[in-house]
């Protein structure tokens, strides 16, 4: 392993992490009304598996999961200083090198800009610090999320299944990104 790696013990999950667009900070319990105020549009969940996701019930659960994980995120607008999404990272596997970006989501208004590309940007400068490979799950029919993570410069690396709440497993598309070489 690389000097460059030997802290990668030390990944931290949840950094704060700032630009100019967006701030993402950990996703805390008091963030409960302000996220379930975006997640509630049922059209952010149309393509995802767990497309009832929208109701608060279901919405209870993935919140609750997201806390404990110790990897979730809160997205703020910096601009308006509005939660606009979620995001977090997950399996974080040191012998692998590798880390999981997921369960992704933003506030409509922000769908096709800079958004996604720059909390993508931020999580992954992060994240190759500690780690060569940065992977994707996403459902095999969202396709509005497989095309905005190929935006990115994710590759296609094979399909997995992927359990949603207490739904049956269902199939999702892999994708990767390396960390670029340095010379």
């Amino acid at each position: 392993m690389s000097k460059q790696f030997a802290n990668a013990a030390a990944f931290d999950l949840q950094p704060h992490l700032r630009s100019e667009l967006i701030e993402l900070r950990p996703l805390a319990p008091e963030d409960w009304d302000e996220l379930f105020a975006v997640a509630s549009d049922s059209l952010i969940w149309k393509e995802h598996p767990e497309s009832d996701r929208y109701k608060e019930d279901v919405f209870r659960v993935f919140f609750k999961e997201a806390l404990k994980s110790g990897g979730a995120f809160v997205i703020i607008d910096t601009k308006t200083r509005q939660v606009i999404g979620s995001t977090r990272f997950y399996g974080y596997d040191p012998e692998k090198s590798e880390i999981e970006i997921g369960w992704t989501f933003l506030a409509r208004k922000y769908w096709g800009g800079q958004y996604n590309a720059e909390m993508k940007r931020l999580l992954l400068n992060h994240a190759f610090k500690f780690v060569a490979s940065v992977v994707f799950f996403v459902g095999e029919d969202n396709v509005r999320s497989q095309k905005a993570i190929e935006k990115i410069g994710a590759i296609k690396s094979g399909t997995a299944k992927r359990v949603y709440g207490n739904r049956l497993p269902c199939r999702n598309i892999r994708y990767v990104i390396n960390r670029p070489k340095t010379e």
